[in-house]
């Protein structure tokens, strides 16, 4: 076990309002922004409440939408208009700028999925906006556990999904018993323990916990009474410092001003997304302080 491991608990975070869906948040953390460049993860349910997201703006950054029970329509200012269900990967790359909306449909009983998000380095922060929907995924195998690959790669199977960065991300089954999966040295890495508890080199992780595993691995052991549903998300350390607040990721104070200004006035860089009626979510006032980037602290 390195030094640099170490548990992160999740919050409660409601999603779309003060009235929205719940979230389990563990990621960003005070003194954990990133993990690679994913910056965002956002667990919600099983639940019986409906994911009513309205039209909301962003930069920076990749949304990652991977649903694990229950139907998310997307819509978004490029003119996608999908229909997400269990086992399909829906990628939306903002560029510049983007806005979408997602909304449950069919029935609501029983949802549950991850939102994630991952930060755009300097070279692609400012490019165009793109959406991928992405039905069949490869899957990664090895003794005692079975994946399947979202982002990056895992054990020599590749996601068709658009990344701009090393990284890897991977929805992990772990059988019953003990199982060992592979990791990429020069990765930093971070699951979450989806289903239930589980331990992590004999480290008991939480239900809905996050455990962080600092660079320098070739694998962790991992031990579940029962079969259980793991996050695997990884990638080179993102040694880009950001300033992140409510859905937009810049790197200076003024990146944030001038996105939220935008939204505002409903500028031409996050275009429309149909279907709402001219209805969209309202950015929220900036704190009276400037703006700073999150860094992270030493275990």
């Amino acid at each position: 076990m390195s030094d640099g491991d170490r548990t992160l608990g999740a919050r409660e975070v409601p999603l779309g309002g003060v009235r929205g869906l719940t979230v389990h948040r563990t990621l960003p953390q005070r003194g954990m922004p990133t993990v690679g460049a994913w910056c965002f993860v956002d667990h919600f349910g099983p639940t019986d409440e409906p994911m009513t997201v309205l039209p909301h703006p962003h930069t920076g950054l990749q949304t990652v939408t991977w649903p694990l029970a229950g139907e998310i329509r997307h819509r978004d200012s490029l003119g996608s208009d999908v229909v997400l269900r269990p086992g399909e990967l829906n990628l939306m790359t903002s560029g510049d700028g983007v806005s979408h909306s997602e909304l449950s449909v069919g029935e609501v009983s029983g949802m549950h999925g991850l939102q994630l998000w991952v930060a755009l380095p300097e070279g692609a922060r400012a490019g165009e906006a793109a959406f991928q929907h992405l039905p069949d995924l490869p899957v990664a195998t090895g003794p005692g556990w079975f994946a399947t690959v979202l982002l990056g790669e895992l054990a020599g199977a590749v996601s068709p999904a658009k990344t701009f960065t090393p990284i890897v991300g991977a929805e992990v089954r772990a059988e019953p018993g003990y199982a060992r999966l592979p990791l990429r040295e020069d990765f930093e890495h971070a699951i979450l323990a989806i289903d239930g508890p589980v331990a992590m080199d004999g480290v008991d992780v939480a239900h809905r916990e996050l455990r962080y595993l600092a660079p320098g691995r070739s694998e962790v052991g991992v031990h579940a009474a029962a079969g259980m549903t793991l996050l695997l998300i990884g990638g080179e350390p993102f040694d880009e410092e950001l300033v992140m607040w409510w859905n937009f990721i810049g790197r200076s104070h003024e990146d944030i001003e001038l996105a939220r200004e935008d939204w505002q006035r409903a500028a031409l860089r996050f275009g429309h997304v149909d279907g709402h009626g001219g209805a969209v979510i309202p950015a929220p006032p900036l704190p009276q302080t400037r703006l700073t980037p999150r860094r992270r602290t030493p275990a």
